[in-house]
């Protein structure tokens, strides 16, 4: 079987059980029909960029990046519910101000939001620029960060 197809299985593994090492996800794969090695599992799992994440029960399982990064930590989002003063929008431009020395931290949260909208984000001391491809998507974007800082 290709290459795609396995790590196409090895993403549907890892999202419906949970995965703690290569040799449960050998053995899982094998069961599905594939013929693989630790050493090709282990060049999957760099190529897929895959990390392990502590779960509920302190246990450690195989995570995209992308599952961590639609995580928002709680104290993230208690900084942008603490330090954002208003957001506004400007065309294709979301302005957030912030207290002052809070705009890294909320620009960093923001990030973490995974907002597709934005195009880039640049943050110096008290303002946090959303740049958005149209006013549409920044009102969007507005939006999320509005209900972020409720």
């Amino acid at each position: 079987m290709s290459r795609s197809s396995r790590q196409s299985k090895i993403l549907s593994i890892i999202s419906s059980r949970d995965i703690e090492t290569q040799d449960e996800l050998v053995s899982e794969l094998r069961l599905a029909g594939f013929d693989i090695t630790q050493a090709t599992i282990s060049r999957d799992i760099k190529e897929l960029g895959l990390i392990k994440t502590l779960t509920a029960d302190n246990k450690y399982k195989y995570v995209t990046k992308q599952t961590i990064d639609a995580r928002v930590p709680d104290k993230l989002m208690n900084v942008v519910r603490e330090a954002v003063i208003s957001v506004v929008t400007a065309g294709n431009l979301v302005v957030v101000k912030t207290i002052s020395d809070s705009a890294q931290a909320v620009s960093g949260a923001i990030e973490q939001m995974s907002i597709t909208e934005a195009v880039g984000i640049l943050a110096d001391r008290s303002c946090v620029l959303v740049v958005c491809s149209n006013a549409d998507d920044a009102e969007a974007v507005k939006s999320r960060i509005d209900e972020a800082c409720k």
